[in-house]
Protein backbone atom coordinates (compact mmCIF):
# COMPACT_ATOMS: atom_id res chain seq x y z
CA UNK A 1 0.00 0.00 0.00
CA UNK A 2 1.19 3.65 -0.65
CA UNK A 3 -0.41 6.17 1.33
CA UNK A 4 0.02 9.75 0.51
CA UNK A 5 -1.00 12.06 3.92
CA UNK A 6 -1.37 16.14 3.36
CA UNK A 7 1.63 16.10 1.20
CA UNK A 8 2.17 19.57 1.09
CA UNK A 9 5.68 21.38 -0.38
CA UNK A 10 6.49 24.57 -0.72
CA UNK A 11 9.35 26.47 -3.14
CA UNK A 12 10.01 29.38 -1.36
CA UNK A 13 6.59 31.56 -1.31
CA UNK A 14 5.49 28.94 -4.35
CA UNK A 15 2.75 26.44 -3.07
CA UNK A 16 3.77 23.07 -5.51
CA UNK A 17 1.67 20.99 -3.87
CA UNK A 18 -1.27 21.52 -1.61
CA UNK A 19 -2.28 18.94 1.22
CA UNK A 20 -2.61 16.33 -1.26
CA UNK A 21 -3.90 13.36 -0.19
CA UNK A 22 -4.67 9.76 -2.15
CA UNK A 23 -3.85 5.71 -1.72
CA UNK A 24 -3.47 3.33 -3.81
CA UNK A 25 -4.31 0.02 -2.00
CA UNK A 26 -1.98 -3.29 -2.24
CA UNK A 27 -2.03 -5.19 -5.47
CA UNK A 28 -3.64 -2.32 -7.40
CA UNK A 29 -2.04 0.16 -10.33
CA UNK A 30 -2.49 4.23 -9.82
CA UNK A 31 -2.00 6.44 -12.60
CA UNK A 32 -0.96 10.39 -11.50
CA UNK A 33 -1.92 12.57 -14.51
CA UNK A 34 -1.68 15.97 -15.10
CA UNK A 35 -0.47 19.31 -17.32
CA UNK A 36 2.83 20.78 -16.84
CA UNK A 37 2.68 22.26 -13.52
CA UNK A 38 0.64 20.83 -12.16
CA UNK A 39 2.80 19.06 -9.08
CA UNK A 40 3.00 15.43 -10.40
CA UNK A 41 7.03 16.03 -10.79
CA UNK A 42 6.92 17.21 -6.93
CA UNK A 43 4.58 14.86 -5.48
CA UNK A 44 6.82 11.48 -7.64
CA UNK A 45 10.30 12.89 -6.07
CA UNK A 46 8.89 13.35 -2.47
CA UNK A 47 7.36 10.35 -2.51
CA UNK A 48 11.00 8.71 -4.01
CA UNK A 49 12.92 10.93 -1.41
CA UNK A 50 14.76 13.45 -3.36
CA UNK A 51 12.90 16.28 -1.86
CA UNK A 52 12.03 17.01 1.56
CA UNK A 53 8.25 17.77 2.29
CA UNK A 54 5.04 18.23 4.72
CA UNK A 55 3.20 15.48 5.79
CA UNK A 56 3.62 12.03 5.01
CA UNK A 57 4.10 9.38 2.57
CA UNK A 58 3.36 5.56 3.76
CA UNK A 59 4.92 2.29 2.28
CA UNK A 60 3.27 -0.34 3.71
CA UNK A 61 2.35 1.20 7.14
CA UNK A 62 5.55 2.14 7.31
CA UNK A 63 7.39 5.84 7.29
CA UNK A 64 8.74 6.31 3.74
CA UNK A 65 11.98 7.78 5.12
CA UNK A 66 12.25 4.57 7.22
CA UNK A 67 15.04 1.62 6.14
CA UNK A 68 12.46 -0.94 6.11
CA UNK A 69 10.47 1.15 4.05
CA UNK A 70 13.08 1.75 1.83
CA UNK A 71 14.30 -2.07 1.49
CA UNK A 72 10.65 -2.88 -0.54
CA UNK A 73 10.35 0.41 -2.26
CA UNK A 74 11.31 0.75 -6.04
CA UNK A 75 11.94 3.68 -8.23
CA UNK A 76 11.86 4.43 -12.04
CA UNK A 77 12.72 7.75 -12.88
CA UNK A 78 11.64 9.70 -15.95
CA UNK A 79 15.53 10.14 -16.62
CA UNK A 80 17.70 7.04 -15.90
CA UNK A 81 20.90 7.89 -14.58
CA UNK A 82 23.76 4.93 -15.31
CA UNK A 83 27.47 4.43 -13.85
CA UNK A 84 29.34 4.85 -16.48
CA UNK A 85 32.18 2.13 -15.42
CA UNK A 86 29.59 -0.29 -14.53
CA UNK A 87 28.08 -2.91 -16.85
CA UNK A 88 24.33 -3.99 -17.26
CA UNK A 89 24.53 -6.92 -15.39
CA UNK A 90 27.00 -5.22 -12.64
CA UNK A 91 24.25 -2.44 -12.64
CA UNK A 92 22.17 -5.20 -11.10
CA UNK A 93 24.32 -6.80 -9.18
CA UNK A 94 25.11 -3.59 -7.28
CA UNK A 95 21.45 -3.53 -6.40
CA UNK A 96 20.97 -7.09 -5.80
CA UNK A 97 23.71 -6.17 -2.85
CA UNK A 98 22.69 -2.85 -1.74
CA UNK A 99 19.26 -3.97 -0.70
CA UNK A 100 20.18 -7.58 0.43
CA UNK A 101 17.83 -8.98 -2.27
CA UNK A 102 16.72 -12.70 -2.82
CA UNK A 103 16.86 -12.49 -6.43
CA UNK A 104 18.77 -15.17 -7.91
CA UNK A 105 21.39 -15.39 -10.80
CA UNK A 106 18.46 -17.25 -13.31
CA UNK A 107 16.01 -14.46 -12.66
CA UNK A 108 18.85 -12.14 -13.45
CA UNK A 109 18.90 -14.07 -16.65
CA UNK A 110 15.17 -14.10 -17.23
CA UNK A 111 14.74 -10.29 -16.62
CA UNK A 112 17.82 -9.76 -19.07
CA UNK A 113 16.22 -11.57 -21.28
CA UNK A 114 12.56 -10.24 -21.23
CA UNK A 115 14.10 -6.92 -22.15
CA UNK A 116 16.43 -7.62 -24.40
CA UNK A 117 19.48 -7.20 -22.65
CA UNK A 118 21.35 -10.45 -22.21
CA UNK A 119 23.29 -10.07 -25.03
CA UNK A 120 24.18 -6.75 -23.83
CA UNK A 121 24.89 -7.00 -20.03
CA UNK A 122 28.89 -6.05 -20.58
CA UNK A 123 28.34 -3.36 -22.11
CA UNK A 124 29.47 -0.41 -19.88
CA UNK A 125 26.73 2.66 -18.46
CA UNK A 126 27.85 4.95 -20.67
CA UNK A 127 27.87 3.22 -23.90
CA UNK A 128 23.82 2.32 -23.44
CA UNK A 129 21.54 4.08 -25.79
CA UNK A 130 18.45 5.90 -23.82
CA UNK A 131 16.40 3.47 -24.32
CA UNK A 132 18.64 0.29 -22.91
CA UNK A 133 19.18 2.97 -19.63
CA UNK A 134 15.28 2.69 -19.87
CA UNK A 135 15.74 -1.02 -19.11
CA UNK A 136 18.40 -1.23 -17.22
CA UNK A 137 16.97 1.39 -14.44
CA UNK A 138 13.38 -1.01 -14.87
CA UNK A 139 15.40 -4.31 -14.37
CA UNK A 140 17.50 -2.43 -11.32
CA UNK A 141 14.00 -2.15 -9.91
CA UNK A 142 12.32 -5.53 -10.44
CA UNK A 143 15.76 -6.69 -8.98
CA UNK A 144 14.53 -5.58 -5.38
CA UNK A 145 11.88 -7.35 -5.66
CA UNK A 146 9.56 -4.39 -4.34
CA UNK A 147 6.31 -4.25 -2.60
CA UNK A 148 5.91 -0.83 -3.75
CA UNK A 149 7.17 0.83 -6.93
CA UNK A 150 6.84 3.81 -8.61
CA UNK A 151 7.41 4.40 -12.34
CA UNK A 152 7.84 7.97 -13.63
CA UNK A 153 7.30 7.79 -17.19
CA UNK A 154 8.40 4.35 -17.93
CA UNK A 155 7.20 3.78 -21.41
CA UNK A 156 9.05 7.49 -23.05
CA UNK A 157 12.37 5.92 -25.24
CA UNK A 158 11.42 1.99 -25.24
CA UNK A 159 10.49 0.34 -28.39
CA UNK A 160 6.88 -1.47 -28.76
CA UNK A 161 8.50 -4.94 -27.58
CA UNK A 162 10.06 -3.53 -24.45
CA UNK A 163 6.33 -1.41 -23.90
CA UNK A 164 4.59 -4.75 -24.25
CA UNK A 165 7.11 -6.32 -21.69
CA UNK A 166 6.82 -3.44 -19.50
CA UNK A 167 2.76 -3.85 -19.55
CA UNK A 168 3.06 -7.45 -18.82
CA UNK A 169 5.39 -7.39 -15.92
CA UNK A 170 3.19 -4.99 -14.53
CA UNK A 171 0.52 -6.92 -14.68
CA UNK A 172 2.23 -9.70 -13.04
CA UNK A 173 3.28 -7.29 -10.29
CA UNK A 174 -0.12 -6.72 -9.72
CA UNK A 175 -1.51 -10.14 -9.78
CA UNK A 176 1.73 -11.19 -6.79
CA UNK A 177 0.00 -8.00 -4.45
CA UNK A 178 2.94 -5.36 -5.59
CA UNK A 179 1.25 -1.55 -5.11
CA UNK A 180 2.37 0.07 -8.44
CA UNK A 181 2.07 3.73 -9.00
CA UNK A 182 2.65 5.32 -12.75
CA UNK A 183 3.64 8.76 -13.41
CA UNK A 184 2.75 9.46 -17.25
CA UNK A 185 0.82 11.64 -19.95
CA UNK A 186 0.55 8.49 -22.15
CA UNK A 187 -2.72 7.45 -21.42
CA UNK A 188 -3.15 5.28 -24.15
CA UNK A 189 -0.07 3.12 -22.54
CA UNK A 190 -2.20 2.48 -19.28
CA UNK A 191 -5.73 2.25 -20.44
CA UNK A 192 -5.52 -1.57 -19.35
CA UNK A 193 -3.79 -1.64 -16.33
CA UNK A 194 -5.03 1.11 -14.29
CA UNK A 195 -7.51 0.76 -11.21
CA UNK A 196 -7.15 4.11 -9.99
CA UNK A 197 -6.35 7.13 -11.49
CA UNK A 198 -5.82 11.01 -9.45
CA UNK A 199 -5.49 14.06 -11.75
CA UNK A 200 -3.45 17.03 -10.55
CA UNK A 201 -3.78 20.61 -11.00
CA UNK A 202 -2.07 23.40 -9.60
CA UNK A 203 -1.03 21.49 -7.38
CA UNK A 204 -4.42 19.76 -5.82
CA UNK A 205 -5.99 16.45 -6.87
CA UNK A 206 -9.01 17.91 -8.41
CA UNK A 207 -10.04 14.30 -9.66
CA UNK A 208 -9.92 10.55 -8.55
CA UNK A 209 -11.46 7.96 -10.60
CA UNK A 210 -11.78 3.64 -9.61
CA UNK A 211 -12.01 1.64 -12.55
CA UNK A 212 -15.01 0.49 -11.29
CA UNK A 213 -16.99 3.61 -11.13
CA UNK A 214 -15.16 4.19 -14.54
CA UNK A 215 -17.18 1.37 -15.77
CA UNK A 216 -16.75 1.06 -19.53
CA UNK A 217 -15.56 5.07 -20.12
CA UNK A 218 -12.22 5.49 -21.72
CA UNK A 219 -9.41 6.69 -19.28
CA UNK A 220 -8.85 9.83 -22.09
CA UNK A 221 -12.74 11.10 -22.03
CA UNK A 222 -12.53 10.65 -17.91
CA UNK A 223 -9.28 12.70 -18.14
CA UNK A 224 -10.82 15.62 -20.36
CA UNK A 225 -14.35 15.76 -18.43
CA UNK A 226 -12.03 16.39 -14.60
CA UNK A 227 -9.65 19.05 -16.75
CA UNK A 228 -11.96 20.62 -19.15
CA UNK A 229 -9.69 19.83 -21.84
CA UNK A 230 -11.05 19.81 -25.19
CA UNK A 231 -11.68 16.61 -26.83
CA UNK A 232 -9.90 17.80 -30.07
CA UNK A 233 -6.56 18.26 -28.13
CA UNK A 234 -6.74 14.10 -27.28
CA UNK A 235 -3.04 13.17 -28.66
CA UNK A 236 -2.71 10.16 -26.35
CA UNK A 237 -2.40 11.84 -23.00
CA UNK A 238 -2.49 15.46 -21.50
CA UNK A 239 -0.70 18.36 -23.50
CA UNK A 240 2.41 18.91 -21.75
Amino acid sequence: MLEIQNLTKRYGKNLAVDHVNFVVPDGQVGILLGPNGAGKSTIIKSIAGLLRFEGGVGIQRMNSRSLEAKRIFAYVPELPAMFEALTVREHIEYIRRAYNSSITDGEVDEMLTRFELHDKQNKLGNELSKGMMQKVSICCALAIKPKVILLDEPMVGLDPAAIKELKQVVLELKASGVTILISTHMLEMVKDLWDVMFVMEKGKIIGEYTRAQAKDQDIEDLFFAITGEQGQNKTGGEQS
